[in-house]
């Protein structure tokens, strides 16, 4: 056997789920580690509906990360079907990163998840993350209360937001994972359909400009998206669905001064994704209730 063939034997691959409570720094993790955004963040809870994926090409190595909806206690159908879909995940990949807010009391929620984990045989890294935000003393008490969570192959201090750490965490990923093929092109970042992640950018912006009587209960669908014939320029049609005429009249504004602002946002993000100039057209549509409708859930891409 020759080097050449010594190198590719040695070629690592799989996927790793990134498990957590909602708002420990999943997606942004997700986003460090693709070198591009392709979640989108929020300090409000069950942001992630869709397990979305990056991937990370090595020399030696190819990681496909997902991007779990936060485990929760549901209060309707859709957060039940979330809360389906990380356990799902879970039985699928061949290791898992487990994301605790450093920052934070390491508590309840924390230990519900820790023992979800508990019966997996997958390998499982500990993760606290935000520890930019602390003083090296704070850090080892939190390490010493994170290790009574459970048995895990390693624990890792890290800032997702500043990328402190995060090349030991890589490494430990890579030596956890089975050798294996290349899944993916070494130039893709994510498996994503680019319709899906601008839907999500425009949902995105709606919870950072809105308050709580709006965010669990929109939706966002793109009906096209397509370049327009003669000009460098992508013309997108969407719609945000709400669950109540107040919300629709919240989410358009005086004016139409709020969709205007949602727009704006949301098509600078996505002109970002696409490369290109967009043309973004918003509509705000009710669907009372939409979440307590599995075919609504199914419409909306969160059925898997």
């Amino acid at each position: 056997m020759d080097d050449g063939d010594r190198r590719e034997d040695s070629f690592r691959s799989g996927f790793v789920a990134i498990i957590g409570r909602p708002n420990t720094g999943k997606s942004t993790l997700l986003n460090f580690l693709a070198r591009r955004k392709v979640a989108i963040i929020s300090d409000k809870p069950q942001t992630t509906r869709h397990s979305i994926r990056a991937i990370l090409n090595l020399e030696n190595a190819q990681i496909i990360f997902i991007d779990t909806p936060g485990l929760h206690k549901p209060r309707d159908p859709l957060g039940e079907h979330l809360n389906r879909a990380v356990r799902n995940t879970l039985r699928d990949v061949d290791a898992v990163v487990f994301i605790v807010d450093a920052s934070q009391v390491i508590g309840s929620g924390d230990l519900f998840i820790a023992n979800e984990l508990s019966s997996l045989s997958t390998p499982k890294i500990l993760v606290l993350n935000k520890v930019d935000k602390l003083t090296q003393q704070y850090i080892e008490v939190q390490m010493e209360i994170a290790r009574q969570l459970g048995e895990f192959d390693d624990i890792f201090p890290i800032s997702a937001a500043t990328g402190q750490d995060i090349d030991k965490l890589v490494e430990k990923m890579v030596e956890l994972l089975p050798e294996g093929p290349r899944y993916y092109p070494g130039d893709v970042i994510t498996d994503q359909p680019e319709r899906v992640i601008a839907a999500e950018f425009i949902r995105e912006k709606v919870l950072e400009l809105t308050r709580e009587e709006v965010p669990h209960g929109v939706a966002v669908e793109v009906q096209e998206m397509k370049p327009r014939k003669g000009r460098e320029i992508v013309d997108i049609f969407a719609t945000i669905f709400v669950e109540r005429e107040s919300q629709k009249g919240i989410l358009i504004g005086k004016g139409g001064r709020m969709l205007k602002e949602i727009g704006s946002r949301a098509r600078s993000e996505i002109e970002q994704l696409l490369g290109s100039q967009v043309f973004l057209d918003l509509r705000v549509r009710v669907k009372k209730d939409w979440r307590k409708e599995e075919r609504y859930i199914k419409q909306f891409g969160y059925m898997e």
